[in-house]
């Protein structure tokens, strides 16, 4: 499949007492990965609402990625994302198998991607590129940086930290495959907002 397009990840915070229904609002959209984050350490409730996007997005037809859990990722025969504290990608591209969507963090630093590439991984992620809610902390990434990475990669490239429909247009115009948003796509009013703001961002691929 190619990996073009919106990457919704969830937060548990944000989305509480509303996952499915925001969820649902956003795959009607057109998303092309959804991404399950919750850093909780409620195994039982992982699952259950894991299992319950897995749904979800087979109904659409998207393809869920869970984050920092490989194990839950195959259990659920889904993708995973993973950080770099969560070690090397190899054993994990066994684990999951040669069909599985992969994904690694690789910050502001061209090395990390070069070295996930090698070890399997499906697409890469660098960030953060604005401010951000979800990590405040990270250090920021320069759009020469997608330059170098479009010239030395072959795998898609995925851009996280603070994208909005206001200032995404920047990234894709420099090589960006992916946008991974959470609070630009899920901190709306109302589903149909969600919905709107999904297909606002594809949109911004066909430009």
């Amino acid at each position: 499949m190619k990996l073009r397009g919106l990457y919704a990840i969830t937060d548990s915070h944000l989305l509480d007492g509303k996952l499915l229904e925001y969820v649902e609002a956003a795959l009607e959209g057109g998303v092309t990965l959804l991404q399950y984050r919750d850093k909780s350490g409620d195994d039982a409730r992982r699952l259950r609402e894991a299992e319950a996007l897995r749904e979800l997005c087979a109904r659409y037809k998207t393809q869920l990625i869970i984050n920092d859990d490989a194990e839950l990722a195959a259990r659920l025969n889904v993708g995973v994302h993973l950080g770099q504290t969560d070690g090397p990608l190899s054993p994990t591209r066994a684990l999951l198998g040669p069909k599985a969507i992969i994904g690694s963090t690789c910050h502001a630093q061209l090395e990390l991607a070069e070295q996930a590439t090698k070890e399997g991984a499906s697409y890469v992620a660098f960030g953060r590129f604005f401010n951000s809610n979800t990590k405040p902390g990270a250090p920021t990434c320069s759009l020469d940086l997608l330059d170098q990475a479009r010239r030395t990669l072959h795998l898609p490239i995925c851009a996280i930290g603070g994208i909005t429909l206001d200032n995404a247009a920047p990234l894709i115009a420099h090589g960006v495959d992916l946008l991974a948003v959470v609070h630009g796509l899920f901190g709306a009013q109302s589903t149909a907002e969600v919905t709107r703001r999904t297909r606002a961002f594809n949109e911004l691929f066909s430009v």
